[in-house]
């Protein structure tokens, strides 16, 4: 039921947050640098729950952005297995670097996350080239270590 007395509950509470998060509609400024919230929380629970948060889940949550957004079907759950499995990879070296170091490589798993993206894009014909393209990459890393520090302390708080 649990990895390390996280709960599949509180991980599931999270991604439908991250899924409303990423439907909610806001000001075309601040949409454009919208970070990829449920992203940021696969990477976050690959470490912290690998158990619980696999590469299924990860290309479940793909999906799930797939059919929201109303894309070509697997663009962004390929997107997400690709940065899951590198999670997982390298999950163990990730855990011990400092939150510094945390942020550079989650930094660059969310530009390989939008390259991917952005390559599938111009297969299928509807490439967007502006720069603004990259801003939640911008976003992401700079909320980080934000969300890392509210899910551990919340995490500790309930164990």
């Amino acid at each position: 039921m649990s990895d390390g007395r996280i709960s599949r509950l509180r991980v599931t509470f999270t991604v439908i947050l991250a899924i409303i998060f990423a439907v909610l509609p806001l000001p075309e400024p601040i949409n454009a640098a919208r970070p990829d919230l449920l992203l940021l929380l696969v990477i976050y629970w690959s470490l912290s729950a690998p158990r619980i948060a696999g590469l299924l889940f990860a290309w479940f949550c793909g999906l799930a952005i797939d059919v929201l957004k109303g894309i070509i079907l697997g663009q962004h759950a390929l997107a997400f297995l690709v940065v899951a499995y590198f999670t997982h990879k390298f999950q163990l070296r990730i855990r011990i670097f400092p939150l510094s170091q945390q942020t550079l490589t989650v930094f660059a798993f969310l530009f390989l996350y939008q390259f991917i993206v952005f390559w599938l894009d111009g297969i299928i014909g509807q490439p967007v080239t502006t720069w603004m393209r990259w801003l939640p990459v911008i976003s992401g890393a700079i909320l980080w270590p934000i969300l890392v520090a509210g899910l551990d302390t919340w995490n500790r708080r309930n164990r």
